[in-house]
């Protein structure tokens, strides 16, 4: 009888014993969690929260706010302008995305060949990625001046006259597209070529053996095998090209008439120009929400993608 009292004791104080490794070890991990956790509360979900309360308000940044429920929400959907600011943010998503995405991609495709001089083109094509967006639109904005522009100068050079670039409803998005595609050109490519060096070179040399040709490697192999780093490179890329803003506010001020205005600017509008802050919160859960929904559709397009294990 006190072998089995015995017995039961040592089980229980075992129990008891793991019972507390257990609790010691989930308390490490959230105290190592922890600053990652508070930076995700505070500066994410808080921000969030806090936004999507201001859109219940109207406030003019200097009273007091003034709850209004959701009239707000009524007039965001009743508002032209903020469909139309909707409208030139695809817009310009539509612009800039596909040629980053495509001119990264050659440029990884060309730095991963490994030809002389690789490594210091990998800095140089980053270097604009470093610069102050800011300062960048201002010395662009001088580039396609068209009094004292070097690009209508060259044109002009070649018996061409260059359009009213910054002042033309047609070119004005075109250009903006332009110069943040020059800028993050050489920070997508760096992912890709990490992505490209990662597939192993037994795959290539295999496919040669079959008799496969560069097309045929560059379809059947490479991408389906980048396909990781290009849904980083997307995901990553849509939602800044949604958040456009300084480049629009340095070089275009959202004109010429309101071809340029982005969601971002209008919202900039709307808060710190007309002092309208209820309302550009509103603004913002909309941005917000179709951010959320395209990032939702890539993952379901990406989610069945291939995950190559060659350990």
């Amino acid at each position: 009888m006190s072998a089995n009292i015995a017995v039961t004791g040592a089980a229980s104080r075992s129990r008891a014993a793991r019972r507390n490794r257990r609790t010691r070890t989930t308390l490490e991990a959230y105290l190592l969690i922890a600053p990652s956790l508070f930076g995700f509360v505070a500066f994410l979900v808080a921000p969030v929260v806090i936004v999507f309360v201001l859109s219940l308000f109207s406030w003019n940044l200097i009273g007091s706010p003034q709850f209004v429920g959701l009239a707000n929400y009524r007039r965001m959907f009743t508002d032209s302008q903020s469909w139309h600011a909707l409208l030139n943010t695809a817009y310009y998503v539509v612009l800039n995305i596909p040629m980053q995405t495509v001119l990264a991609l050659l440029l990884a495709l060309a730095l991963n060949r490994k030809m002389r001089g690789s490594k210091l083109f990998r800095v140089v094509f980053v270097l604009p990625w470093m610069a102050m967006p800011v300062a960048l639109g201002v010395i662009w904005n001088w580039f396609f001046d068209p009094r004292s522009g070097i690009i209508d100068h060259v044109i002009s050079l070649l018996g061409f006259t260059g359009p009213n670039w910054l002042t033309s409803t047609t070119w004005a998005m075109p250009v903006i597209a332009s110069v943040n595609v020059w800028q993050y050109t050489g920070y997508t490519m760096l992912f890709l070529l990490a992505g490209l060096q990662a597939i192993p070179q037994q795959v290539y040399e295999a496919a040669s053996l079959d008799g496969v040709n560069a097309v045929q490697r560059l379809f059947r192999i490479t991408l389906p095998l980048l396909r990781p780093a290009l849904f980083f490179v997307l995901v990553t890329n849509v939602i800044g090209s949604f958040q456009q803003f300084d480049t629009v506010f340095v070089m275009t001020q959202g004109g010429p008439g309101q071809s340029t205005t982005t969601m971002n600017y209008y919202i900039y509008q709307q808060a710190f120009q007309l002092f309208h802050a209820g309302y550009a919160a509103t603004l913002s859960i909309l941005l917000f929400a179709v951010i959320l929904v395209v990032t939702f559709v890539q993952f379901r397009y990406f989610r069945k993608r291939t995950i190559y294990d060659f350990s």
